[in-house]
C-alpha cells in the first residue's frame, strides 16, 4: 500500500451556523415588519415592497454563501504523485495529477500582502488552498513543502 504523506481536506470557513441564519433572518424580518408598518401609516405604501426585496436579497446572498461553503478541496501527496481533487455536492473532479519528483510548490505574493500557493510542473500550474486565511495558508504551505520533501526522500530511498 502506498504511504500518504499529506491528505489535506480544505473547506471554506463558515462564520454563521444554520441556527444563527434563522435567528438573523427572523430578526431582520421583525425589524422590516415594524419599519413597514410605520411607513404605511405615514402614507409610503411602496416602502414595504422594497423592504421585502431587501430581505429577499439577504436570504439569497446567504444561500449562495452556504452553497460555496460546501466545496471541498483535497490535496494528496504520495511518493508517486501529487493530486488535487475538488468536490462539490457528491461530485469529485481531479484537477491536478503530477509526479512528486517533478512537482514544485511556489508561494506567489500578490499586491495586497496576500500570498497564493501554486503547484507547478513545467508550464502547468494550479492554485490551492484559496479558501484558507493568510495565516492558515502559510501553515499549509509549510506542511505541503514538508510532505513533498518527505515523499521525494522516501521515493529515493526506495529506488
Amino acid at each position: 500500500m502506498t504511504e500518504i504523506y499529506m491528505d489535506a481536506e480544505i473547506r471554506p470557513n463558515r462564520s454563521l451556523s444554520r441556527k444563527g441564519f434563522i435567528i438573523l433572518i427572523s430578526l431582520l424580518t421583525a425589524i422590516n415588519c415594524v419599519t413597514a408598518v410605520v411607513f404605511v401609516q405615514i402614507g409610503a405604501a411602496f416602502v414595504p415592497v422594497f423592504l421585502g426585496m431587501d430581505l429577499l436579497a439577504v436570504v439569497v446572498a446567504f444561500i449562495a454563501s452556504f452553497r460555496a461553503a460546501e466545496r471541498i478541496e483535497r490535496v494528496q501527496v504520495t511518493a508517486a504523485e501529487v493530486r488535487v481533487i475538488r468536490e462539490w455536492r457528491q461530485q469529485a473532479e481531479t484537477v491536478w495529477i503530477s509526479p512528486t519528483d517533478l512537482t514544485r510548490m511556489a508561494v506567489v505574493e500578490r499586491d495586497d500582502d496576500d500570498e497564493l500557493i501554486q503547484l507547478r510542473l513545467a508550464d502547468r500550474r494550479v492554485t490551492v488552498a484559496q479558501a484558507l486565511s493568510p495565516k492558515e495558508r502559510a501553515a499549509f504551505a509549510r506542511a505541503l513543502d514538508r510532505a513533498l520533501w518527505r515523499a521525494r526522500r522516501a521515493r529515493m530511498a526506495g529506488l
